[in-house]
Order: C-alpha cells, then structure tokens, then sequence
C-alpha cells in the first residue's frame, strides 16, 4: 500500500460513495489516501476539531476515514495523518468513533482512546439545530507529540 495527497473533490467523492454514516465534509487541512495496486481504496480527511474547547491551534482532528473494505488500509491512514499532522507542526490529533467501531485500527497504528463523549446535537450561529449527525454515545481518540 503506498500514500497519495487526495484533493478534497476527490475525498469527499470517495466518502459520499462508500461511508457508512456520514456525509462529505466542507472544509480541511489536508487529505491522504491509500492506493494499493493502482487504486484508490481509503481516504483520510483531516481538519480542526469540531468540538470548541478542542479547536485550540495545536490539535486537529480526523473528521472522515473512509476505506473499500482493503485490508490494513484504515491503520495505515489513521498512522499516515498523524505522522503528517506532527510534521506541520502540530500536536495532538484526534477522531472520533461510535462504540460498535472498535477501534482496533486505532490501536493498531498508536491512538489511544481518551473519553467517551455523549452524543448531542449542536446549534448553528442562527440557533437552528444540527440533528443529521449519529447523536449517540462516542468515543474520543488521539495521538500526541
């Protein structure tokens, strides 16, 4: 498996195609993707914390990880962004995961899981609430430098 720069377009296409419960996103950092034998086979999305008090200038955060079902391709993102997060100067990085995820690709490359976050919905700056989002229990896990 060898490490590509995918342009947002291209992430978010992969993540609109394949992800299980979440919807492309609007903005980021930078995203990677996985390719094995010519193609594409997981993206990693990675941009500020969602979470106020986490979106402190040294964190950021993995806000989508997205694969085909590619063996190892989930580890070998999750350690791909955090080794990029750390050589722009960063950190902390972080994601969050739903209880019936696991997380042992997230062991595998390093993260360790830190908090269990209950999930709620947000209100946008016009007092609307955000409710299109899985609202259940999460767990918050990160890597530090």
């Amino acid at each position: 498996m060898s490490l590509t720069h995918v342009e947002l377009d291209e992430a978010n296409a992969f993540v609109a195609a394949r992800h299980r419960h979440h919807p492309p996103v609007v903005g980021h950092k930078f995203s990677l993707g996985a390719v094995k034998d010519g193609e594409l086979v997981g993206v990693v999305i990675v941009g500020r914390p969602v979470a106020r008090l986490r979106d402190d200038g040294a964190t950021l955060e993995v806000t989508r990880l997205c694969t085909n079902g590619a063996k190892n391709a989930c580890s070998f993102l999750y350690g791909a962004a955090a080794r990029a997060c750390f050589a722009l100067g960063y950190k902390r990085i972080g994601t969050y995961t739903m209880p019936d995820e696991g997380g042992a690709s997230l062991r595998a490359s390093g993260w360790k899981m830190i908090a269990e976050t209950p999930g709620r919905a947000w209100k946008h700056t016009d007092g609307a609430r955000n409710n299109a989002h899985p609202l259940g229990t999460k767990w918050l896990w990160e890597v530090t430098r």
